[in-house]
Protein backbone atom coordinates (compact mmCIF):
# COMPACT_ATOMS: atom_id res chain seq x y z
CA UNK A 1 0.00 0.00 0.00
CA UNK A 2 1.61 3.44 -1.04
CA UNK A 3 2.57 6.18 1.62
CA UNK A 4 -0.44 8.42 2.14
CA UNK A 5 1.47 10.96 1.11
CA UNK A 6 2.90 9.60 -1.68
CA UNK A 7 1.16 10.95 -5.00
CA UNK A 8 -0.21 8.80 -7.77
CA UNK A 9 1.79 9.15 -10.74
CA UNK A 10 -1.30 9.84 -12.71
CA UNK A 11 -1.21 13.59 -10.37
CA UNK A 12 2.87 14.23 -10.54
CA UNK A 13 3.72 16.37 -13.50
CA UNK A 14 8.07 15.81 -13.50
CA UNK A 15 9.68 18.33 -15.83
CA UNK A 16 12.35 17.95 -17.86
CA UNK A 17 14.22 19.90 -15.24
CA UNK A 18 13.20 17.29 -12.90
CA UNK A 19 14.43 14.61 -14.63
CA UNK A 20 17.43 16.06 -16.04
CA UNK A 21 18.51 17.04 -11.90
CA UNK A 22 17.76 13.60 -11.57
CA UNK A 23 20.40 12.20 -13.87
CA UNK A 24 22.96 14.38 -12.96
CA UNK A 25 22.66 13.74 -9.64
CA UNK A 26 22.58 9.96 -10.59
CA UNK A 27 25.58 10.36 -12.96
CA UNK A 28 27.27 12.10 -10.02
CA UNK A 29 26.63 9.46 -7.44
CA UNK A 30 28.10 6.56 -9.88
CA UNK A 31 31.28 8.75 -10.59
CA UNK A 32 31.92 9.16 -6.48
CA UNK A 33 34.49 6.96 -4.40
CA UNK A 34 32.35 3.85 -2.55
CA UNK A 35 32.63 5.36 0.55
CA UNK A 36 31.79 8.82 -0.11
CA UNK A 37 29.30 10.84 2.35
CA UNK A 38 28.21 12.97 -0.94
CA UNK A 39 26.61 9.87 -2.25
CA UNK A 40 24.12 9.13 1.14
CA UNK A 41 23.62 13.37 0.63
CA UNK A 42 22.93 12.47 -3.49
CA UNK A 43 20.35 9.98 -2.40
CA UNK A 44 18.61 12.28 0.03
CA UNK A 45 18.64 14.89 -2.73
CA UNK A 46 16.54 12.98 -4.74
CA UNK A 47 13.24 12.40 -1.60
CA UNK A 48 10.30 12.15 -3.75
CA UNK A 49 11.41 11.81 -7.33
CA UNK A 50 9.72 9.08 -8.67
CA UNK A 51 12.14 9.30 -11.50
CA UNK A 52 14.81 8.06 -9.46
CA UNK A 53 13.35 4.85 -7.97
CA UNK A 54 15.02 2.34 -9.91
CA UNK A 55 18.30 3.39 -9.06
CA UNK A 56 17.10 3.77 -5.53
CA UNK A 57 16.11 -0.16 -5.74
CA UNK A 58 19.42 -0.96 -6.93
CA UNK A 59 21.79 0.82 -4.33
CA UNK A 60 19.75 -0.84 -1.29
CA UNK A 61 20.21 -4.19 -2.97
CA UNK A 62 23.93 -3.62 -3.52
CA UNK A 63 25.42 -5.16 -0.81
CA UNK A 64 28.81 -3.55 -2.26
CA UNK A 65 26.74 0.05 -1.77
CA UNK A 66 27.89 2.50 0.96
CA UNK A 67 26.38 1.55 3.60
CA UNK A 68 24.63 5.03 4.46
CA UNK A 69 23.44 5.15 1.15
CA UNK A 70 21.62 2.19 1.37
CA UNK A 71 19.99 3.10 4.71
CA UNK A 72 19.24 6.54 3.08
CA UNK A 73 17.34 4.23 0.15
CA UNK A 74 15.42 2.00 2.34
CA UNK A 75 13.99 5.12 4.31
CA UNK A 76 12.94 6.52 0.73
CA UNK A 77 11.76 3.23 -0.31
CA UNK A 78 9.68 3.39 2.67
CA UNK A 79 8.61 6.52 2.41
CA UNK A 80 7.78 6.53 -1.20
CA UNK A 81 7.32 3.16 -2.17
CA UNK A 82 6.83 2.86 -6.19
CA UNK A 83 3.19 2.87 -7.44
CA UNK A 84 4.31 0.86 -10.28
CA UNK A 85 3.37 -2.77 -9.51
CA UNK A 86 7.02 -4.49 -11.15
CA UNK A 87 8.85 -1.80 -9.92
CA UNK A 88 7.06 -2.05 -6.16
CA UNK A 89 7.71 -5.96 -6.27
CA UNK A 90 11.57 -5.16 -7.15
CA UNK A 91 12.08 -2.79 -4.56
CA UNK A 92 10.05 -5.44 -1.61
CA UNK A 93 12.88 -8.06 -2.63
CA UNK A 94 15.52 -5.44 -2.66
CA UNK A 95 14.98 -4.84 0.77
CA UNK A 96 14.36 -8.35 1.54
CA UNK A 97 18.29 -8.94 -0.22
CA UNK A 98 19.47 -6.09 2.06
CA UNK A 99 17.30 -7.29 5.20
CA UNK A 100 19.35 -10.55 4.60
CA UNK A 101 22.61 -9.09 4.60
CA UNK A 102 24.90 -10.49 7.23
CA UNK A 103 27.98 -8.13 7.36
CA UNK A 104 25.58 -4.64 7.64
CA UNK A 105 23.53 -4.28 10.58
CA UNK A 106 22.10 -0.47 10.19
CA UNK A 107 21.30 -1.62 6.74
CA UNK A 108 19.07 -4.92 8.16
CA UNK A 109 17.52 -2.17 10.71
CA UNK A 110 16.50 0.13 8.13
CA UNK A 111 15.42 -2.45 6.13
CA UNK A 112 13.16 -4.29 8.00
CA UNK A 113 11.79 -0.85 8.56
CA UNK A 114 11.15 -0.07 4.64
CA UNK A 115 9.27 -3.69 4.33
CA UNK A 116 6.06 -2.35 5.26
CA UNK A 117 4.48 -1.29 1.79
CA UNK A 118 5.71 -4.23 0.66
CA UNK A 119 4.17 -6.99 3.16
CA UNK A 120 1.44 -7.75 0.29
CA UNK A 121 4.38 -10.10 -0.70
CA UNK A 122 4.08 -13.75 1.07
CA UNK A 123 7.73 -13.59 1.17
CA UNK A 124 7.92 -10.37 2.34
CA UNK A 125 5.46 -11.30 5.21
CA UNK A 126 7.62 -14.23 5.56
CA UNK A 127 10.86 -12.50 6.17
CA UNK A 128 9.67 -10.14 8.86
CA UNK A 129 7.76 -13.09 10.56
CA UNK A 130 10.87 -14.57 10.70
CA UNK A 131 13.13 -11.84 12.17
CA UNK A 132 10.20 -10.94 14.43
CA UNK A 133 10.95 -14.61 15.54
CA UNK A 134 14.54 -15.39 15.82
CA UNK A 135 16.16 -12.44 14.57
CA UNK A 136 19.86 -12.21 15.92
CA UNK A 137 19.85 -8.33 16.28
CA UNK A 138 17.16 -7.21 18.87
CA UNK A 139 16.66 -4.26 16.34
CA UNK A 140 15.18 -6.17 13.66
CA UNK A 141 13.51 -8.08 15.55
CA UNK A 142 11.87 -5.24 17.18
CA UNK A 143 11.29 -3.39 13.79
CA UNK A 144 9.96 -6.80 12.40
CA UNK A 145 7.25 -7.02 15.04
CA UNK A 146 6.40 -3.29 14.68
CA UNK A 147 6.10 -3.07 11.01
CA UNK A 148 3.67 -6.39 11.66
CA UNK A 149 2.09 -4.73 13.64
CA UNK A 150 1.70 -2.09 11.73
CA UNK A 151 0.38 -3.79 8.37
CA UNK A 152 -2.03 -5.60 10.44
CA UNK A 153 -0.40 -9.22 9.97
CA UNK A 154 1.26 -9.61 14.03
Amino acid sequence: MPHPDTPDDADTAFTADDTDTARRLIAEYRALPADSDRKRAIIAELDADVTAQPFLVSVVADAGEYDLARVECATLLRLWPPADPGLAHRAGRALLAALNDPEEDLVRQYAVLALGPYASDPAVTEALTAAARADEDPLVQVGARSVLEAVGKA
